[in-house]
């Protein structure tokens, strides 16, 4: 969305909420079981909080 200023507006949640999607495709097309774990879940979403 581009304001008549000509400045583009982030929205900070959303761009958070794609780079947690797309670091769990990654994980999930890496993974050799068929789904992955709530424990692998977690250490994804975990690994993200702390990196």
């Amino acid at each position: 969305m581009t304001p008549a200023g000509g400045t583009t507006v982030q929205d900070h949640v959303a761009l958070a909420e794609i780079e947690l999607c797309g670091e769990l495709i990654i994980a999930a097309s890496a993974a050799d079981e068929e789904r992955l774990s709530l424990d692998r879940i977690d250490e994804v979403l975990l690994g993200l909080a702390g990196g």
